[in-house]
């Protein structure tokens, strides 16, 4: 039998599940399955015991067999994030006893698959327009939108997606819909599609209905035919409407999660880049502005503290790297600093991190750290506060894979604590970049006026235009407080 454990922050092991016991086997393949949340933000590690469970206890319940009167085979470690990366989602590890170490004895191997529980990925997209419904407005159109439920087995429906309100339009053409397997069980479970006039107060007026199913609504676009609404008076009759439903659009495809981009596994496209799956690569840039404090100076943002605290930057560059890392085949990484005034008494608002005049690169988060203490030895803090420079680098080494046609995706992690002075210019660069594969993380250091940063982040709907009125092609940064 095995057993999974999360190993939480504290060191403590909480029990995920366990296998059932196979009997006799030095080679057991098992069935049971033991669900795991995903969180792609946190690094998950995970425990697994396997244990030979004594014939005497082979009738009791798995759940309460109590695991120390078991015989203990050997444990094997690894972060979840390490399983999902893997082209099949398998991972291969060496058992070993409880004190951590193999031996001269071969305690054998555990082979980790992971699967999605969701592994349906149909989905299907429709577009859908009425034409001639009947007006429930006095003083203007009706605000039409459809309502589409599914009729459960055991009776009675629950909704699974609405359109978007049509305003004024008796004749309203909506946007295309997107329907999962999981949503509509199958093409011929019936479906109850509602067009009701939108109103403010909730109280929603039904301008009619019908009853489809998906293979019933594939038929229509086929046919390029109507189907009337229909409407029953108080009385139960049922009335046919002059409206009708039309299905424009229908086409079944397969939708695919962020799981199956980060195991390589398939042949798509990720945000209209990659053709298969991708490697997330980390870039860093450290904000080295004299606003930061002196870093001799406990108080000051960059202060290393001896006993080994870690300061706000520290912080963030460990909390990143160590989720980003396992995502990062060689785990080798650019690392920059903004702000400050290089050894050659220029101020820079792109050096490299670790001093070296010809690559910007450096080994893991451990180098990262070892690169940013470094330079607070050798680098003076300066300003002002630039982001442009660095987005345009960071962007320039994404363009140069996407010409290569490389399957990788950037994420650029900025750490800093001031106001930006090129506000116009890192909007623009940003606009630009968002073309390419690359999302930019900002982390917000102490407690500074971060309105510019919410700007930048584009969450409220509006996405940033460039000084020559040129609009993103999607939101690629994402603001956090420290």
């Amino acid at each position: 039998m095995a057993v999974v454990y999360a190993k939480n922050i504290d060191g403590k092991l909480e029990e995920l599940g366990r296998t059932e016991v196979i009997l006799n086997s030095l080679n057991p393949t098992w069935i049971e399955k033991v669900t795991v949340a995903f969180q792609f933000e946190i690094v998950q590690p995970l425990v697994f015991h396997v244990y030979d469970v004594d014939t005497k206890f082979h009738n009791i319940p798995l759940k309460t067999l109590k695991l120390k009167d078991q015989d203990f085979l050997g444990e094997a470690t690894c972060v979840l994030s390490e399983v999902l990366t893997k082209q099949n989602r398998s991972l291969t590890l060496n058992l070993r006893s409880k004190i951590g170490h193999v031996g001269l004895r071969n305690l054998g191997v555990l082979t980790i698959h992971a699967e999605e529980t969701v592994a349906l990925r149909r989905v299907v997209e429709m577009m859908l327009h009425c034409s001639y419904l009947d007006n429930k407005d006095i003083f203007s159109k009706s605000d039409p939108f459809l309502r589409i439920s599914r009729i459960m087995e055991s009776g009675g429906s629950i909704p699974i997606c609405k359109t978007e309100v049509v305003n004024n339009n008796l004749n309203p053409k909506w946007k295309p819909l997107c329907l999962s397997v999981q949503q509509f069980g199958s093409k011929d479970n019936p479906l109850i599609i509602e067009c009701f006039d939108f109103n403010s107060s909730g109280k929603h007026s039904l301008i009619g209905k019908l009853q489809k199913s998906v293979a019933d609504l594939e038929k229509l676009q086929e046919g390029r035919s109507g189907e009337n609404l229909t409407i029953t008076s108080h009385h139960g009759h049922k009335k046919v409407l002059k409206g009708e439903l039309f299905v424009d659009q229908f086409c079944e495809k397969e939708q695919y999660s962020f799981l199956d981009y980060v195991s390589c596994g398939f042949e798509l496209n990720f945000l209209d880049y990659v053709s298969c799956g991708f490697e997330l690569n980390f870039m860093v840039a450290v904000d080295f502005t004299a606003s930061n404090g002196n870093p001799q100076n406990p108080d000051s943002l960059h202060y290393i503290d001896p006993s080994g605290q870690l300061n706000s930057y520290q912080k963030a560059i460990m909390e990143v790297g160590e989720v980003i890392q396992f995502y990062d085949s060689d785990r080798r990484y650019p690392a920059w600093g903004f702000g400050g005034k290089t050894f050659d008494g220029t101020i820079s608002h792109c050096f490299n991190l670790n001093g070296s005049a010809g690559s910007f690169e450096v080994e893991g988060v451990e180098g990262n750290m070892s690169a940013y203490a470094s330079a607070l030895h050798n680098v003076t803090l300066a300003g002002p506060t630039l982001f442009g420079q660095v987005i345009k680098t960071a962007a320039q080494i994404a363009s140069q894979y996407v010409s290569y046609n490389s399957k990788k995706y950037f994420i650029l992690l900025i750490i800093t604590d001031g106001v930006l002075t090129d506000l116009q210019e890192t909007k623009d660069a940003l606009v630009k970049a968002s073309d390419l594969p690359l999302s930019i993380l900002i982390v917000g250091v102490r407690g500074a006026d971060f309105g510019q940063m919410e700007v930048l982040d584009a969450d409220k709907g509006q996405r940033l235009e460039s000084s020559t009125d040129r609009v993103a092609t999607r939101d690629i940064v994402q603001f956090v407080p420290m």
